[in-house]
């Protein structure tokens, strides 16, 4: 009876955050209830002991560590200088500074992988060109916002950092199988620009003057001291992992050092960058950790309760098909995409779905990587698609609601596409992983 009981947990937990509980809290309240009434007092050690599993995960360290990289990479200016040298080489093409944009994205998503810093950054940055060279409103929030998604399509992924330990899957394979989906996504994202702006070119006109005050020797040389320190910190943090020199802490600390380095070597690092960087990193930080803590006590409550036995004979016990079972899950992911955040969503849907699909037969890396496309896709759905509200923030009164929804329709189908090709053709997320060796870590 307990086992059914505790089914209760989720409508209860949509109920507080709905009634505005923040999600953390929410977790923490309805496991100490459910704890209480089925354990009694014992439930207070259970959940100390999250206390000690989450402060004690090795793998959870490098989250700061990549939080305080893209924070000083903003925060210095750098992420500006890969804009200007990006563009040079864009401006000529259909819809240059889209794909500038894209391009952008996708290389401040494998620099830290943080979807909302990734977004905010490229939209300030590019937002106000666009509109200055009269771009369409509704290509320029679809850009901004599918540039933004990226951060969690393309290792190294906070995401990832975190759903690796609940799923019980190796960090290391998980970036390695994310990154050829990754990829794909951002290609499709730059041929639809590109193709946009050739068949329609009002509206994505072109920006010819910009590009032919440089001279090629000038090209190279902004190219040289502005992408390639940030290709050498990529390799530093993607490198390393997908080589198995480095687990993604041990990364993590050398990309956030060699943050550092980049910013003395520019001469933008002073107190005001430094300290602004710090701030930012504690604050996200404890945000993203208050959340897996709190993920781990529900999912311990919910586990100890008989809960997952239940969901089990509920999924299993019917006769549906595995494929079905598996399109159920990620369909429970998408929607769930709406109303929480990604970790949210990571730790509330992983522990329950991993047990079935090892059960099924599935592979667990094939399955997270399209987990984490789904979620990625649900990220830029309207209407309450998170996107779009960090869009909101930083946009003039121009660009309105309507211009986001109808911009960001054509990338989610592409996202679509992709999950569609992995789901299809497994290897496009296995591929690399066995090629890479699986690291262990």
């Amino acid at each position: 009876m307990s086992a059914y009981l505790s089914l209760l947990m989720f409508p209860l937990l949509i109920l507080l955050i709905f009634s505005g509980f923040q999600i953390a809290f929410a977790m923490i309240l309805v496991a100490a209830v459910f704890g209480l009434m089925l354990f009694g007092d014992i439930t207070a050690y259970q959940l100390l002991t999250k206390i000690e599993e989450t402060a004690s995960n090795y793998i959870l360290a490098a989250v700061p560590l990549f939080i305080f990289m893209g924070s000083l990479l903003e925060k210095a200016g750098i992420a500006e200088k890969l804009f200007r040298a990006i563009h040079m080489w864009t401006a000529r093409t259909p819809g240059g500074l889209g794909v500038g944009a894209i391009l952008l994205g996708t290389i401040f998503a494998a620099s830290c992988g943080i979807v909302g810093a990734t977004e905010a950054v490229i939209g300030m940055l590019a937002i106000p060109v666009m509109l200055k060279h009269m771009y369409d409103k509704r290509l320029l929030s679809g850009v901004i916002c599918a540039s933004g998604s990226l951060g969690t399509a393309i290792p190294p992924s906070i995401t990832v950092v975190v759903l690796g330990p609940v799923a019980g899957v190796s960090v290391g394979s998980l970036f390695s199988g994310l990154l050829l989906p990754g990829l794909l996504m951002a290609a499709l994202f730059i041929l639809y620009v590109i193709a946009v702006a050739y068949l329609r070119p009002e509206l994505a006109p072109r920006i010819r003057h910009e590009s032919e005050q440089f001279s090629l020797g000038q090209k190279l040389w902004f190219t040289a001291t502005a992408l390639l320190p940030a290709a050498a910190l990529i390799f530093v943090v993607l490198g390393t992992i997908l080589m198995g020199l480095a687990t993604p802490t041990e990364a993590a600390a050398c990309g956030a050092m060699g943050a550092v380095l980049l910013s003395i070597l520019y001469r933008t690092l002073n107190r005001k960058t430094l300290w602004d960087s710090v701030v930012s990193t504690v604050n996200i930080s404890a945000m993203i950790l208050l959340i897996v803590l709190s993920g781990h006590m529900f999912a311990g409550i919910f586990f100890a309760t008989g809960g997952m036995d239940a969901v089990q004979s509920l999924l299993l016990g019917n006769g549906m098909e595995p494929w079905v079972i598996i399109g159920l899950i990620l369909l429970i992911a998408f929607v769930a995409g709406f109303l929480l955040d990604m970790m949210s969503v990571v730790l509330i849907i992983i522990p329950v779905a991993m047990p079935v699909v090892r059960l099924l037969g599935f592979d667990e890396i094939w399955f997270c990587v399209a987990f984490l496309v789904v979620l990625q896709t649900s990220y830029l759905t309207p209407p309450l698609a998170p996107s779009i509200f960090y869009l909101r923030a930083i946009t003039p009164p121009e660009i309105t609601l309507k211009h986001m929804y109808q911009g960001v329709l054509p990338f989610i189908f592409i996202q679509l596409i992709v999950l569609a090709a992995v789901l299809l053709f497994p290897a496009v997320a296995l591929w690399l992983p066995e090629v890479m060796g699986g690291p262990a870590w």
